[in-house]
């Protein structure tokens, strides 16, 4: 029987229980039998370093001395169980459990050692089901069924735990044993409904909703449900079999903001949840927030532009576009508020918009655009397309045209065209100057007697004069343009200043291909591969540049 004997390891046990010496062990038995209550300076025994190593014969001979180790604690609290457990040994970790079986008919439950928990609360199971080691903790569970719902000091059963790493063989095994479950230790401990959830498991999720839909009633501290944590993933799966199983019931409770299933997507951009939402529960679109904000309002407030274009194409009614919050705004007035340009091109295109609508500042959503002074390409886009949204609807209705000052949008006009003007010319002059210069250092030379370049019937030669020749003369028709628009700022159009753009981005491009064509004609006699890998890097460019400033925003500055 262990004792309350310590002594320090010595160095011949340690290296005996690491390599699994069994010989070597029962030397040192027979020379001091209470040499196996020594531990070392975390408190591990020869026995706890056989466990994590596996050694099964080591670990046998320890029994054949003295069962009653299998108690002894580290300085973390871990039995031997609990290591065996952790490392996934599972041929010994059954023998363990063979032997704390023993313990536990005659033994209280902290003293068995399928119950024992360490310093942090986790019983052997906690670390089978953190380790993914599924097959001790079926082991386990069949040993002691009632373990699966022990919480730890984070508040976590190792039903939570499996739930969420996806061990369906284990959350199967502890949903076979019948237990009841206080609200209190939901809300505190999140659903295990919800970790399946989080880890996007479907078959797991099916196993609660098949056997535990009382897990369904669940809801956080937050006041979430299931349904606001699926949304929230994403996961179109998962809600549309919450919204089947629960009749659509959860679509309709909101969380402690106020916000329900449908505020959430819209919130984190999941346009598949608001997709499925809308689907079996249409109406949740005129559901609202705490301060009267609705889904396109959410969606707006967040920059969220993919999930507002989904909103409006299928919410009913249409007339939700234009309805306003607690504090009078529309969703196309909070747009304009918040500087969400994007988001007010979308709006103002839809045809259920009313330009007109006041909030209780007595502003539109142009107006509140002009008085923020917001400059920029898209800006002054979005600022016309809602004026061109305001006259259409007035001619509709035969109304007076608006006798509205236009100074302010035109000083902050002008001024954004004179910065775009000077930014451009410069950036046009550089590309010129190198472009033309190219046209003078072809790559491989010239042939002296003849004048000509060397390597003029290669093709890449054929590509690189006309890539170049387009940037050149891209960047000059920008320059020349540029230089009569520095003269004349008041005649200058928002069209011409956008097919000035189109022409540098076409620069850009083709600087692009001569760059990379000339590197192949020097490079690819020589050093094939790095001629490869210096175009892949070129190529890659527009990629880059695509992913920073978004693929939505260049294809806009090309088509629109």
């Amino acid at each position: 029987m262990a004792s309350s004997y310590h002594q320090h390891m010595s160095t011949e046990l340690q290296l005996a229980a690491r390599n699994g010496n069994v010989e070597s062990l029962r030397s040192m038995i027979h020379e001091n039998p209470k040499i196996l209550l020594s531990t070392t300076v975390q408190g591990q025994t020869a026995l706890h370093i056989a466990a994590r190593l596996g050694h099964r014969a080591f670990v046998e001979e320890i029994f054949k001395q003295d069962e009653s180790l299998l108690r002894l604690r580290n300085a973390d609290g871990d039995t031997p169980l609990h290591v065996a457990a952790r490392s996934g040994h599972a041929e010994l970790a059954d023998f363990l459990v063979n032997y704390a079986l023993t313990w536990l008919e005659v033994e209280d439950d902290n003293e068995s050692p399928l119950r024992a928990v360490n310093a942090r609360g986790d019983t052997a199971l906690h670390e089978a089901v953190i380790g993914r080691n599924e097959q001790i903790a079926v082991r386990l569970l069949n040993a002691d069924p009632s373990m699966g719902h022990v919480m730890n000091k984070r508040k976590e059963t190792p039903l939570h735990i499996a739930s969420r790493e996806g061990l369906e063989k284990v959350v199967e095994k502890i949903v076979a044993h019948p237990w009841v479950e206080e609200q209190q230790v939901v809300a505190e401990t999140r659903s295990p409904l919800f970790q399946a959830v989080l880890g996007g498991h479907i078959k797991i999720m099916e196993m609660f909703l098949d056997k535990r839909t009382d897990f369904l009633k669940a809801v956080d501290e937050y006041g979430n449900n299931a349904l606001h944590y699926a949304a929230q993933k994403d996961n179109k799966m998962m809600v549309e079999m919450l919204l089947w199983k629960e009749n659509s019931q959860l679509a309709y409770l909101s969380n402690n903001n106020g916000y329900f299933p449908l505020h959430e997507a819209a919130l984190y951009g999941c346009s598949s949840a608001v997709e499925e939402i809308l689907k079996y529960c249409p109406d949740t679109a005129e559901q609202v927030d705490f301060t009267g904000k609705n889904a396109i309002h959410i969606a707006v407030q967040s920059g969220k532009v993919g999930t507002l274009q989904c909103l409006l194409r299928h919410i009913e009614p249409k007339e939700i576009i234009n309805k306003a919050d607690n504090d009078g705004n529309t969703p196309l007035h909070l747009a304009a508020m918040q500087g969400r340009i994007q988001s007010t091109l979308i709006l103002s295109n839809d045809n259920s918009i009313d330009p007109f609508l006041l909030n209780r500042e007595g502003q539109t959503a142009r107006s509140i655009l002009e008085s923020h002074g917001i400059i920029g390409t898209y800006a002054i886009r979005a600022r016309k397309e809602l004026k061109k949204k305001e006259n259409e609807k007035r001619n509709k209705q035969h109304m007076p045209p608006a006798a509205a000052s236009e100074t302010f949008q035109q000083e902050v006009t002008l001024r954004y065209f004179e910065q775009c003007i000077n930014t451009c010319s410069l950036i046009a002059a550089l590309i010129a100057t190198v472009t033309f210069a190219a046209n003078f250092t072809v790559p491989g030379g010239f042939n002296q007697d003849y004048g000509t370049a060397i390597l003029e019937k290669h093709l890449a030669f054929k590509v690189f004069v006309i890539s170049n020749t387009i940037a050149m003369c891209s960047s000059l028709a920008v320059l020349f343009c540029f230089m009569w628009a520095w003269m004349e700022p008041a005649q200058f159009t928002f069209n011409q200043l956008r097919w000035g753009q189109r022409l540098m981005l076409l620069a850009f491009l083709t600087m692009l291909i001569t760059s990379m064509t000339a590197v192949h004609l020097i490079l690819t006699h020589r050093c094939r591969w790095l001629s490869i890998v210096v175009i892949l890097i070129g190529c890659s460019t527009p990629v880059v540049v695509g992913l920073i400033l978004g693929l939505k925003l260049l294809v806009a500055t090309m088509i629109k």
